[in-house]
C-alpha cells in the first residue's frame, strides 16, 4: 500500500487546506496507508513523529530586517526547508508526495526535490495562487483575471496589500514558480471545483494534468439527530470583504428574522457596531461542533462571496447536516447548488435579490421541507467513500 508524504503549510485547525490536509491524514490512516507529514513549526501545530523535521516558523508582518528576509528567501528557497525535507524523505521513503498549500512558508521546491527524487507528486489547489500572484483574482473588492495572462499587473495596481514591495516580491514569485516549472514537476494537479479548473486551463495549463476532485466530509461531523429546525438563518465564515458579509448584514437589517453570524475577522468590529440590531447575533468564533449544532438547527445559511469561492466547506457541510445554502452565483458555489433542490443562488452584491431570497426561504424551508434529503443526497456525494475511491485512481494514474 503506498506510503503518502503530505505537505501543508500549516499542521493544525486553521483554514480549508488546513482542514483539508487534516481530514484526509485521517482517512489515508484508516485505510492502512503509512502517512507522514511536512510542515512549518507553529506553536499550535499538532505534535507528531514527524515534526523533528519541520522548518522554524516564519514571519513575514514581524521583526527586524533579519527576519523579514528570512522569510523572503524561504518564498523562492531555503537550506533549511532542503535540509529538513531531504532528511524527512531518506527516513520515510514515501511513494506519493501530496502537497496541498505550500507557497511562501515552504515554496513549490520541495516539489521540485521530489520529483527529482523520483517521487510520484500531486497538488490539491485550495486557492488561485498558481494563476495569481496574492491567491484571490480579487483587486478593489472587484474580481480581477488580469494575471492569468500577464502578472506584472500585480505590480501595476498594487495588488499585494496595496504595497510595491509586496507586490514585487508576489511578482517574482510567480516569475520563478512559473507555470512551466510547476507542470514540468507536477504529476497532477487536483482542483476541487470545474471552475478552478476551468481557471487554470484559461491561464495556460494542461487540462489534461488537472483532475477534479470535490472536497469530502468526515461522517462523524456530519452524525445529525432529528433535522428540527429552529427559526433563524445563519452566516458561518470569516468577516472579510471577500465574503461579501457586509451586504447580507445590509439586506439583513431589513428582514425581521433571525440571523446568526458565526466567525471572526477583520471586519468583526467594525461590522458589530454598525449593524447592531436585535435580530442580528454575533457568536464569534465558535468550536466545530457548535458551529455544525448552529448549521443544523438552522432554517437556511447564507454564503454572500463577491470572490471566486472554489469548493466552500461551509456549503458542503451545511448540506450534509441538511441546511440549504442561499449562495452567491459566483466560482465553484453553483457547483453544490441545485435551485429548488437544497438551495438557492443570488447575483453577487445584490442586496435586493439576496432580500428576496432570503424572504422567500423563510417561507419555503418550514417544519414539512424534506432536510433529510438533503443531508442524504449530500453525505452520499461528499463521503469520505466516495473522495478516497477517486483519490486512490488519481495516485495510480
Amino acid at each position: 500500500m503506498a506510503k503518502i508524504l503530505l505537505v501543508n503549510k500549516f499542521y493544525y485547525p486553521r483554514g480549508g487546506d488546513c482542514t483539508a490536509t487534516l481530514t484526509l491524514e485521517r482517512l489515508l490512516r484508516q485505510k492502512g496507508h503509512e502517512v507522514a507529514i511536512f510542515s512549518t513549526e507553529h506553536p499550535l501545530n499538532i505534535q507528531g513523529e514527524w515534526n523533528q523535521y519541520f522548518p522554524s516558523e516564519i514571519k513575514f508582518t514581524q521583526g527586524g530586517l533579519y527576519t523579514k528576509i528570512k522569510a523572503t528567501d524561504r518564498i523562492f528557497f531555503s537550506h533549511e526547508v532542503k535540509k529538513k525535507f531531504n532528511q524527512l524523505l531518506e527516513t520515510f521513503h514515501p511513494d506519493i508526495l501530496h502537497a496541498h498549500n505550500i507557497h511562501s512558508y515552504l515554496s513549490p521546491y520541495i516539489i521540485k526535490l521530489a520529483a527529482s527524487k523520483g517521487i510520484k507528486t500531486v497538488w490539491t489547489l485550495h486557492d488561485y495562487k498558481l494563476i495569481c500572484p496574492v491567491y484571490t483574482c480579487l483587486r478593489d473588492n472587484s474580481t480581477c483575471e488580469l494575471c492569468l495572462h500577464n502578472k506584472y499587473a500585480v505590480l501595476q495596481h498594487k495588488c499585494m496589500k496595496n504595497s510595491f514591495a509586496g507586490s514585487f516580491i508576489a511578482f517574482l514569485e510567480a516569475c520563478v514558480w512559473n507555470k512551466n516549472i510547476l507542470e514540468k514537476y507536477t504529476d497532477t494537479f487536483i482542483s476541487p471545483s470545474h471552475f478552478l479548473k476551468g481557471m487554470m486551463v484559461k491561464a495556460g495549463y494542461n487540462s489534461n494534468k488537472i483532475q477534479v476532485l470535490h472536497n469530502f466530509i468526515e461522517s462523524p461531523s456530519t452524525t445529525v439527530h432529528s433535522f428540527q429546525k429552529e427559526d433563524y438563518y445563519c452566516y458561518v465564515g470569516r468577516l472579510s470583504p471577500e465574503k461579501g458579509v457586509e451586504r447580507l448584514l445590509q439586506a439583513a437589517q431589513d428582514i425581521p428574522y433571525t440571523l446568526k453570524i458565526v466567525g471572526d475577522g477583520e471586519l468583526s468590529g467594525y461590522l458589530k457596531q454598525k449593524y447592531n440590531h436585535k435580530h442580528i447575533h454575533f457568536l464569534g468564533q465558535q468550536p466545530r461542533e457548535k458551529v455544525l449544532e448552529i448549521v443544523g438547527k438552522a432554517r437556511f445559511s447564507v454564503v454572500p462571496s463577491i470572490w471566486y469561492e472554489n469548493n466552500p466547506f461551509s456549503i458542503i457541510e451545511a448540506l450534509c447536516v441538511g441546511t440549504p445554502v442561499i449562495g452567491s452565483r459566483i466560482g465553484g458555489i453553483p457547483e453544490l447548488i441545485e435551485s429548488g433542490e437544497n438551495g438557492d443562488l443570488f447575483t453577487p452584491l445584490s442586496k435586493e435579490e439576496m432580500k428576496e431570497k432570503i424572504t422567500d426561504s423563510i417561507k419555503l424551508y418550514n417544519d414539512t421541507y424534506p432536510f433529510a434529503t438533503i443531508a442524504k443526497n449530500a453525505q452520499d456525494k461528499f463521503s469520505a467513500e466516495t473522495f478516497y475511491n477517486n483519490l486512490i485512481q488519481i495516485y495510480e494514474q
